[in-house]
Formats: structure tokens, sequence, C-alpha cells
């Protein structure tokens, strides 16, 4: 068999497609890599999976409390949602499952990080107003 340096790979099983937007919201380079192993992992007709904390972590190289905090963080930015699942054991006792997570539209989370931008735009406005209606106020108090 001959050695070839570049093998052709399938586009299709080899690849995932990660949305552009994604670097757009300022995630943390840890819940990046989380968000990619679960689009790796995802399903392309339902957009669910759902490994475990510790499969992610030896994927992400991270512990299963690092990938909880960052799965946390996706929640939060609504890029995924989760959902318990209990398996029943051949005992017949039902335990916790793996969480299913299933990938959000990313539009839904940009339409969030705008809003909180605006929000925070409107606060640091209000504040400038406050600050310069006080100094006014202090100026006239020391001119008179």
């Amino acid at each position: 068999m001959k050695y070839t340096p570049w093998p052709k790979r399938d586009p299709i099983r080899n690849c995932f497609l990660l949305p552009n937007e994604i670097f757009l919201l300022g995630l943390s380079p840890g819940a990046l890599a989380v968000y990619s192993y679960l689009i790796c992992c995802e399903n392309r007709n339902t957009y669910q999976c759902w490994p475990s904390y510790k499969t992610i972590g030896r994927a992400a190289r991270m512990s299963a409390n690092t990938v909880r905090k960052y799965v946390c963080e996706l929640e939060e930015r609504q890029l995924i949602s989760t959902e318990s699942t209990t398996v029943t054991t051949r005992d017949g006792m039902k335990r916790n499952g793996n969480l299913l997570y299933t990938i959000r539209p990313i539009q839904l989370a940009l339409d969030q990080f705008y809003e909180q931008q605006l929000a925070q735009m409107d606060v640091a406005a209000e504040r400038q107003r406050v600050a310069t209606a006080l100094a006014l106020r202090s100026n006239s108090a020391h001119s008179a």
C-alpha cells in the first residue's frame, strides 16, 4: 500500500461546519471547544447528541466539572439547550442518564447577544448623562 501524506478524506464524514457567527459572540476558548465537540457529535437531522461530561472532557482535554461550567455558558448564550435523561438498568432501576443536548439556531444566540450589547450601551449612556448632570451641578454650586 502506497503511503500518501494527505490521504483522501470523505468531506461529509470527516468534517463538520461551525457557523462563522460563533466567533462574534465572545465565547471563552473552553466554551468554544465544548460547542465544537457538540456540533461534531450532533445528529444532522435532529440537531441533538448526548455525550457525557466525561466524554466531552476527554475530547477537549478538560475535567468533567470544567465541561459542566462551559455547558452552562453555552446554555446562557442560548447556543444549546439540555434535557435530563433516564436510563433503566438491567435490574429495572431508573438512573440518571447523560444530558440530551440540542444545538439551537445560531441566530437566537446572536439576537440575544446584540440585545445585551444594546442594553449595556443604554446603561453606559445613562451613566454618562448622570455624570454630566452631576458635574454641571457641582460646578454651578462652586460658582455660587
